[in-house]
């Protein structure tokens, strides 16, 4: 016997039958002709090798081996109705899981709000968060580690695909007691005056790298070098030192009471992208995610 030969259409005519005790009754729920409906019942009966129903002319009623049959028949059925949902959910980019590279402060800020937002709509997407080094994102997409990133402007490479989604201004991070909180803006040139803490080797790539055609003396060069934001904010806070970072960086650097000052002639932009791979198709849920940070964040970024 070929189980192959199987069709969904023969389980959901017995299964009618079944129900209804009658062909014609059958036929009118699945759209079909009566004798279609007999049909598929035969061909059904002929790959089982036994008869499901005896009829006669009043009723038709499921014989000794139909009514062993069919409790599995419904377990089928039961289960194709069950794929169909999953299916219509993967459709609909409502259910499925994704994973998604960004640096500490987008990891622990952003992105648990977009989640969050997102989830109110989509609540059976999975989404987790890897928190990784700015230098990693694009190889952790390229490699097919996770499905997307979000983080800093970096040359993407053929495999990857990279869109600007909000810009953030490079700003100065100081105490209140600090000597440049007085101030509205500062300049470059005031903070060659000022000792500053740098938040590890994203800071010297693109702090250090925009002050690199100034002469030696004009450039500024950290006090000291730390790997994470965070530690940087808590050096700043204790008012004798101050920090770059962007100015998305607020929700962490005003709970050390941290004030912003602008940075001027010229002042600095950074870019914060989407990555997403070229060599591979996204699933649903991921193109969802993926949609949905675009529009959301740049109205995070304006708050």
């Amino acid at each position: 016997m070929s189980f192959t030969r199987f069709t969904l259409r023969q389980i959901e005519a017995l299964l009618a039958v079944a129900e209804l005790h009658s062909f014609s009754m059958a036929a009118n729920r699945l759209g079909l002709s009566t004798q279609a409906v007999s049909q598929l019942v035969a061909e059904l009966e002929t790959h089982l090798q036994f008869r499901l129903f005896d009829r006669n002319t009043r009723r038709v009623t499921l014989s000794s081996a139909g009514r062993d049959y069919l409790p599995s028949a419904q377990t089928l059925m039961r289960h194709v109705q069950e794929t169909e949902i999953v299916a219509n959910n993967v459709r609909q980019r409502a259910t499925g899981v994704l994973r998604i590279a960004a640096p500490q402060v987008l990891a622990c800020t952003a992105l648990p709000l977009a989640i969050k937002v997102f989830q109110e709509k989509k609540p059976r997407v999975v989404v987790r968060i890897c928190d990784v080094a700015v230098d990693q994102l694009v190889d952790q997409v390229a490699f097919g580690d996770v499905d997307l990133a979000l983080g800093p402007d970096r040359a993407a490479g053929e495999a990857v695909h990279s869109k600007a989604i909000f810009d953030s201004a490079w700003v100065l991070w100081c105490a209140a007691q600090h000597p440049l909180a007085k101030r509205r803006r500062v300049n470059w040139a005031m903070l060659r005056e000022h000792a500053l803490v740098a938040a590890g080797y994203d800071h010297e790539h693109s702090v250090a790298q925009m002050r690199k055609s100034l002469p030696p003396e004009a450039r500024i060069m950290p006090l000291e070098v730390v790997m994470n934001i965070s530690t940087a904010l808590g050096i700043a806070a204790q008012g004798k030192v101050a920090t770059l970072a962007p100015a998305y960086v607020a929700i962490l650097a005003k709970k050390f009471d941290l004030v912003m000052r602008r940075v001027v002639e010229p002042e600095t932009v950074r870019k914060v992208c989407l990555y997403s791979p070229t060599n591979r198709t996204l699933s649903p849920a991921a193109e969802g995610f993926a949609e949905h940070l675009i529009s959301w964040l740049p109205r995070w970024s304006k708050q």
